[in-house]
């Protein structure tokens, strides 16, 4: 009798002998969270009189939860984020450009089920790269695949991928991720072949999937960046048609953090 044909005749088996039973079927399919949390939530259901239907709504919901969990974790480290950064730790107090309001309807992701693109601009230390990771972590959560990159290394990684003839599978990796957060743009002068394969990498996101960019420039000073003049206006255009633009301000909340915290120490 194989072990499915075991598991579906047993009949009056002693509570040893369905612990057992139900580790195999946790087993063959692949329910670890039942096996981890079914003891303690039989037990519950006895103490608190819960129905049959109780109780397996209760240990299913349990593993349906936990599997969300992994495969947000998994999204998570997928999408590359240097560091872990959340919402509810950005300091609107500290930083008063930032509306709270724009950014917790940022964090539905309804602009990234619809394709738009966002913008943060301001100076270093006033919370770009926070936003841009939390806002990218959130979306991992809701379901979205997300790539975060510097500007440097995506050009970098263009420019090796034209060299060896795989340019055009390497702007279709990136073109299957739904949102895409490009950090330190502006940061760096880029050469007329670097600017034209990100614009590549913009122009097969336009209007179908969510490109979010933090930058240290405004985009008047984005010439800087994008040497030439009439390509660096179709980037800028394409960045911002139906964008959510926000900037961060020049003054850098950390830099005021710490010299208030200095001034505390010695005061």
């Amino acid at each position: 009798m194989t072990t499915h044909q075991q598991l579906t005749h047993q009949r009056g088996l002693t509570e040893p002998a369905a612990e057992a039973a139900i580790d195999q079927a946790r087993r063959m399919l692949r329910l670890p969270t039942v096996r981890n949390q079914f003891l303690a939530t039989a037990d519950a259901a006895e103490r608190e009189q819960l129905t049959y239907r109780g109780f397996l709504a209760e240990l299913l919901m349990a593993e349906c939860e936990d599997r969300q969990r992994r495969r947000s974790e998994r999204r998570i480290k997928a999408a590359g984020f240097p560091r872990q950064k959340a919402l509810r730790d950005f300091d609107f107090e500290a930083n008063p450009n930032v509306p709270p309001a724009v950014v917790n309807a940022l964090a539905t992701c309804e602009w990234v089920r619809r394709g738009e693109p966002l913008c943060l601009i301001g100076d270093s230390g006033t919370g770009k790269s926070h936003l841009l990771i939390s806002l990218g972590t959130e979306a991992a959560m809701a379901g979205f695949r997300v790539k975060y990159v510097l500007a440097a290394r995506l050009v970098n990684e263009l420019v090796e991928a034209a060299d060896e003839l795989v340019l055009n599978k390497t702007i279709a990796r990136y073109g299957r991720v739904d949102l895409l957060c490009i950090d330190e743009l502006g940061y760096l002068e880029l050469d007329k072949r670097g600017a034209d394969l990100l614009f590549q990498v913009l122009t097969d996101r336009e209007e179908t999937s969510s490109v979010a960019i933090a930058s240290n420039e405004s985009f008047g000073g984005w010439t800087r960046t994008f040497t030439d003049p009439r390509l660096c206006a179709a980037i800028v255009d394409r960045l911002t048609f139906n964008a959510t633009i926000i900037e961060t301000g020049t003054q850098s909340y950390r830099l005021s953090r710490t010299q208030a915290q200095q001034a505390a120490a010695t005061s």
